[in-house]
């Protein structure tokens, strides 16, 4: 005779059966994605998606506006909300650079600076975080642009330090494997960030500018003193590709401030109001160390991760009528040689 066992009054049936739908639901819980794809079609994941009225786009990607503290990830969240108050105020100040142009900005999960800035950390280990959660957004954000919002547009990238570096994954990423839309491209504008040779040469589709009149190229420099002589954060080991933001030329031939368009910084220094005013910086390549060299600004005042001289924070701001008279400039450029069929 078969026994019929019970487990507090339960019969074992039942007891085995309950067991059975426990396991299965603690199996789905660690099979759901830790960090699920951030839904672009919701408005509030965006900081601009303007009324289309050029004939040519902007997707402007912000550099770190989360400053974590120690006890903080390695990444924060879509909402936070130091980096949604930030990142409005950075856009203002660099992508409407971009006024010749739609501009559209998602918000992303940032990296924690702390982390990927540490000199313990190597550029590799960087690059894999910066790969991840924050490429994996702006990724998600510029399929949903390319799809809902670019109507086949040619458009330009913009960023700045981690928005730049995330660029870069974009352009080796989505746009190397998506030849018809980089054809489009009219030029990348990675300021901030280092472009190295080795990324060129691991990416044989992408090229650097020579000029102020080529497109579907890469515009890239880090500003910093002469006088610098500690490691710049940003750098780490890495040597730059540079172009002059004053004169367009890629080799050590010296631009003053005369030669300049206008600077975009703070004018009122109680008041933290920004303005333009007449350029305030010089810049000249230093092709051995790969930066950009400026001699005329206040190394202390300007100096950005409290180091003299490293004018990070003002790679924008310094050359900002430069880069939206270029911008324009390119896409005259693109447009005449690519007219509309």
């Amino acid at each position: 005779m078969i026994k019929s066992y019970k487990i507090f009054g339960i019969g074992i049936g039942v007891f085995c059966l309950i067991i059975f739908i426990v396991a299965g639901c603690k199996k789905k819980e660690n099979t759901e994605d830790p960090n699920p794809p951030i839904d672009y079609s919701v408005r509030a994941n965006w900081i601009s998606i303007p009324l289309v009225s050029y004939e040519t786009d902007v997707f402007y990607v912000y550099p770190t506006a989360w400053k974590p503290d120690s006890t903080d990830g390695t990444y924060c969240t879509i909402t936070n909300n130091q980096m949604v108050f930030e990142a409005p105020q950075l856009f203002d100040q660099q992508a409407t650079a971009f006024d010749a142009a739609n501009v559209f900005a998602p918000f992303y999960r940032q990296a924690n600076a702390n982390i990927v800035l540490a000199p313990t950390l190597s550029w590799s280990n960087k690059e894999a975080i910066i790969g991840g959660i924050p490429t994996q957004d702006v990724t998600g954000a510029f399929i949903y642009y390319i799809e809902h919002f670019n109507n086949n547009r040619p458009f330009i990238l913009a960023g700045h330090s981690q928005g730049s570096d995330v660029l870069t994954h974009l352009l080796g990423g989505y746009l190397k494997k998506n030849s018809q839309v980089y054809k489009r491209m009219i030029a990348a504008y990675i300021i901030g960030n280092p472009v190295t040779k080795n990324f060129l040469d691991t990416n044989a589709h992408l090229k650097f500018a020579t000029g102020p009149d080529d497109f579907g190229v890469i515009i890239s420099y880090n500003t910093e003193a002469p006088s610098v002589t500690k490691r710049n954060p940003v750098l780490g080991t890495q040597k730059g590709i540079v172009i002059n933001p004053i004169n367009w030329k890629t080799d050590e031939t010296y631009a003053s401030k005369s030669a300049g368009f206008g600077s975009y910084m703070i004018i009122d220094s109680v008041t933290k109001i920004w303005g333009w005013m007449p350029q305030y910086a010089d810049a000249q390549i230093d092709t051995l160390k790969g930066v950009l060299l400026c001699t005329t600004a206040d190394s202390v005042k300007y100096a950005t991760f409290g180091i003299n001289g490293i004018y990070h924070g003002s790679d924008y701001a310094f050359y900002y009528s430069n880069l939206r008279e270029n911008a324009r400039n390119r896409i005259i450029k693109y447009l005449k040689a690519n007219p509309k069929k």
